[in-house]
């Protein structure tokens, strides 16, 4: 693991160093400088300090023979075997990278009575499909999927992962990544593949303020997950290609500590991520009343009221209302944001929509540079006239 050593001979000036460090892991100890926990490992004090003050030191690092791993690997993400849309935005991702590569595409599929349904993926463009079809993976599991996940890895050895950043994919990615002493990159908006099979993995850093682009140069298999609605669905090809083979598993490896006592579905909610109509609150709205202006304005588009994170943290509306990395991805036919500037973590979670109209008093606000029609105007002065005409075309009374 790389890490940071001090020459403390060669500090001239602690208080100089000390400052020069943005996070505080930089601290005075009995007049010797010390590397605290908070370290990012940003190596501004490598930089800028006295030469030769602070060395960054890296562990050799053996390469691995990369023509050992073949292929881009997407996990089948999926409820009593219905697939998740992301599976699909993945597999037609998977395609355009493998492609580059000339490698193939794989599907992993786990759970119980999924083998009929595995026949779907095939029409995405998937080359083999694998399935670990038994009745001791029908509920999900973590030890018991990460056990058949090891398994598939082992056996195909994939140069690159991909998975849903859902709630049962961000139990799984981490998990086999440690397993395997590789590396994971969370939300990724953009991926990438280059010649020598690195998967070129891009999400935004350090609050937002930078795109980072990681790599995975030095393991495998590289894994990345990706939002739902980040990707684009591939068209559905209406012969099947590829095949599906069945997988077997020691079911002593299957073991689990944890037993599903009970399923009770939950009361299906209408959430952000599937409306084709959504409003956003920014900072430019004053007070919460003020959201029944939006929800007037969602009623009549038959859309939905969404937030960004300062209304969120206000306590204003739940964070299931929230746009961005931070809160929901969305790709709406159409979606009005009402004083929002256009972080770059807000934006990340929407700049995939249809159409984006913007109202913002700031012409030079961010959001502008991805909306489509831009409203340079007092949210409080544009949207009761936008009702007005919408009511009046709709021959709604006022």
């Amino acid at each position: 693991m790389a890490k940071l050593i001090v020459h403390q001979e060669k500090i001239d000036n602690i208080k100089e160093l000390l400052g020069l460090c943005p996070f505080g892991a930089l601290e005075e100890q009995n007049g010797q400088v010390n590397i605290n926990a908070a370290c990012k490992m940003c190596q501004i004090c490598v930089k800028k300090g006295p030469l030769g003050a602070i060395e960054y030191a890296a562990d050799a690092v053996k390469g691995i023979d990369k023509t050992q791993w073949q292929g881009v690997a997407v996990y089948v993400d999926h409820v009593d075997g219905v697939i998740h849309p992301v599976t699909y935005e993945l597999l037609g991702k998977a395609r355009e990278l493998a492609d580059k590569i000339n490698q193939p595409v794989y599907a992993l599929f786990i759970g119980s009575n999924i083998t009929t349904k595995s026949h779907e993926l095939l029409h995405y463009g998937v080359d083999k499909a694998y399935i670990y079809d038994t009745p001791s993976l029908e509920h999900f599991k973590i030890e018991p999927y990460a056990a058949a996940f090891e398994d598939f890895i082992q056996h195909i050895k994939p140069a690159a992962i991909l998975v849903g950043a859902t709630t049962i994919g961000r139990q799984l990615a981490p998990r086999i990544a440690a397993r395997f002493g590789t590396g994971l990159t969370a939300d990724c908006t953009v991926l990438e593949m280059s010649e020598n099979t690195d998967l070129v993995q891009i999400r935004p850093a350090f609050g937002g303020n930078i795109m980072a682009q990681i790599l995975t140069p030095n393991h495998r298999p590289q894994i990345a997950t990706v939002r739902y609605k980040v990707m684009n669905i591939p068209k559905r090809e209406p012969i099947e290609t590829g095949e599906i083979i069945a997988c077997h598993i020691n079911e002593a490896k299957l073991r689990c500590n944890v037993q599903v006592l009970n399923v009770v579905p939950k009361e299906k909610e209408k959430f952000i991520d599937s409306a084709e109509v959504l409003i956003v609150a920014g900072r430019g709205v004053k007070k919460q009343a003020d959201l029944e202006m939006l929800q007037e304005l969602a009623d009549l588009l038959g859309g939905q009221v969404a937030s960004t994170r300062p209304i969120t943290e206000a306590g204003w509306l739940d964070a299931k209302h929230q746009v961005g990395l931070s809160g929901r991805t969305v790709r709406p036919k159409l979606i009005i944001t009402c004083g929002v500037s256009g972080s770059v973590q807000f934006v990340a979670g929407m700049n995939h929509s249809d159409v984006i109209m913007s109202i913002n008093k700031d012409p030079k606000a961010n959001i502008f540079h991805v909306a489509n029609y831009g409203l340079v105007g007092d949210i409080y002065d544009i949207i009761p006239k936008l009702i007005e005409k919408i009511k009046i075309a709709k021959g709604v009374s006022a």
